[in-house]
């Protein structure tokens, strides 16, 4: 598969198989994260895994209590180890850093046939209370990761090029070439 039939192909897949991700597979995907780009090289992404169903059960309370976080076989808590440093352009590098390391792992997951979900709604103190994160490291995103019940083919509807494209300046139209 190349990359772009992967980007094609992602999904956020709420529903998993009762299957187990081999270690060797959890490490490529783990690893894609590691190679993902990061301001200033800071690599400030920490990732826990969570295989342990009790673990995944109270995960799973929560993130509002969706139900495929604890029938996910793999639950990656994506942290930061920051010092919120702030890029010149006047954002924080670590969220932006932790979702590209993200990305490549989803990208990766795809590339691998396994799935994954991004997961957002979740209560942090909870989570880091859950999977004793110290109060220093922030908890991003959760990713839910394992084997798709079924493949999907349906696709999301996204906005067209000239929706979301300008050229040169903000508001100049989209011209195909």
């Amino acid at each position: 598969m190349n990359i772009f039939d992967a980007i094609r192909k992602r999904r956020s897949i709420r529903s998993y198989q009762d299957k187990a991700v081999t270690d060797e597979l959890l490490t490529k995907i783990l690893e894609a994260g590691r190679q993902a780009p990061s301001a200033s090289n800071r690599q400030e992404w920490r990732f826990v895994v969570v295989r342990n169903k009790k673990i995944r059960e109270a995960l799973c309370k929560a993130a509002k209590n969706q139900p495929f976080v604890k029938e996910a076989p793999v639950i990656i808590a994506c942290c930061a180890k920051t010092d919120n440093h702030v890029m010149t352009c006047g954002q924080p590098c670590y969220p932006i850093d932790v979702a590209a390391a993200i990305d490549h792992m989803t990208l990766a997951a795809v590339e691998l046939g396994l799935g994954t979900c991004w997961i957002g709604a979740f209560h942090e103190d909870e989570v880091k209370n859950i999977l004793s994160v110290p109060d220093d490291i922030r908890v991003v995103e959760l990713l839910a990761l394992g084997y798709p019940v079924s493949e999907s083919t349906s696709f999301k509807e996204r906005l067209p090029l000239e929706d979301i494209v300008f050229f040169e300046k903000w508001g100049s139209s989209y011209h195909s070439k």
